[in-house]
């Protein structure tokens, strides 16, 4: 299990040890979170108050605060956002390593949940909230966390993962300048860095949008379809077969739960460690219908322990997603270096680039990391 104590010795478990690490909800009002104030260690210039005062003239303070538009109480936030990173009227990369560090501390308090680790469910809020991304339409994604609010927080795809937003209110509490798309994005980073996977660069510029930003039903992937449909989701969020095949390999971590989706059981024997077991396990165990009285899953004949969905076992019948799958199964350093990237990319769908406060992503460091330099 994942308590504090027993850190090092999970990340050396048996299916991990053979790969080097590269590396409750609350009521909201109509408007969502505040524009944050200046953290001690932000700079204030001349810069600064003319940014602020460039942006509040376009948009009016008090149409922000008061106006019944939502679409212009949203445009003047990302406004002030704009204007804010272009006065260097942010909280410094310290500051946001500091909120890596908590939630990383968070995973160990789990206890004997999900097999010691909030890892894999908050890693599974940071990528439903960026997954409903329509590039057509240029709506949805991780910029206004909108899954805060009914009826996306209901929808079936979400379901469970009110326990990690939760979780994340926690973490909000104590860094109230965050805003929800930044913190939530930041925890899917940490949880896949602190379960020995690949570092994911990432940077801070998220606003937090308002309930008639929330996304509709079914953009999000449903576990009993083909490829088909996989190329539908996948390809609405501007991702290639090659994108697809690399973040399946999140199923690495976590499990599924009857309760929530319907389906049972973990993809593998090393659920809070990130390898590419996941590919290795598709190719080289022979999956079978499980009988139960479940939705059709499958599982391992050996064991019966473990689980694939209908959109896993796709992944090595279909020819373009299986020569993408063979490849991973055959090299982790491969699917760390393809996943990172894919998963960097998801983070940032819906965000307008000038919203960002560096024009590069940033490398956060693991717990680890700065145990080792302290």
């Amino acid at each position: 299990m994942s308590f504090a104590l027993l850190r090092a010795p999970l990340r050396k478990a048996a299916f991990s040890a053979a790969i080097p690490r590269t590396a409750v909800r609350t009521s909201y009002r109509k408007f969502s979170t505040p524009t944050p104030p200046p953290p001690p260690k932000a700079k204030s210039n001349n810069g600064l108050f003319i940014g602020l005062g460039a942006a509040i003239a376009v948009g009016g303070l008090a149409v922000y605060l008061y106006s019944d538009s939502t679409e212009t109480g949203t445009a003047v936030k990302s406004g002030i956002q704009v204007a804010k990173v272009k006065a260097n009227f942010v909280p410094t990369k310290e500051d946001y390593q500091k909120v890596y560090n908590k939630i990383a501390e968070l995973f160990d308090e789990a206890g004997e949940y999900d097999d010691g680790s909030y890892g894999p469910v908050i890693l599974r809020l940071a990528w439903h909230s960026s997954g409903t991304y329509d590039k057509d339409t240029k709506t949805g994604g991780s910029n206004y966390a909108t899954m805060r609010f009914e009826p996306e927080s209901l929808h079936g795809a979400n379901a469970g993962l009110n326990v990690a937003r939760d979780l994340m209110e926690k973490i909000k509490q104590e860094f109230p300048w965050i805003t929800y798309g930044d913190l939530w994005t930041l925890g899917g980073v940490a949880a896949v860095q602190e379960m020995s996977g690949p570092k994911i660069p990432w940077r801070p510029g998220r606003i937090d949008g308002h309930a008639e930003h929330a996304t509709p039903d079914g953009r999000l992937p449903d576990a009993s379809q083909g490829g088909d449909h996989l190329r539908n989701i996948f390809g609405r969020m501007g991702f290639n077969d090659q994108e697809i095949v690399a973040l399946s390999g999140a199923h690495a971590l976590g499990r599924c739960h009857s309760s929530r989706s319907g389906y049972e059981g973990p993809w593998t024997f090393s659920p809070t460690t990130m390898t590419n077991d996941f590919f290795k396990l598709l190719f080289d165990e022979k999956w079978v219908w499980k009988k139960w009285s479940g939705p059709k899953q499958y599982e391992d004949k050996k064991t019966k322990t473990l689980m694939m969905l209908p959109t896993d076992y796709v992944l090595t019948q279909d020819k373009s997603f299986r020569k993408y799958a063979r490849a991973y199964a055959d090299s982790n350093e491969l699917f760390f270096k393809d996943f990172s990237a894919v998963v960097a990319r998801l983070f940032e769908l819906g965000v307008p680039t000038e919203q960002f406060v560096a024009p590069e992503p940033w490398i956060m460091k693991n717990l680890d990391e700065q145990d080792t330099k302290q």
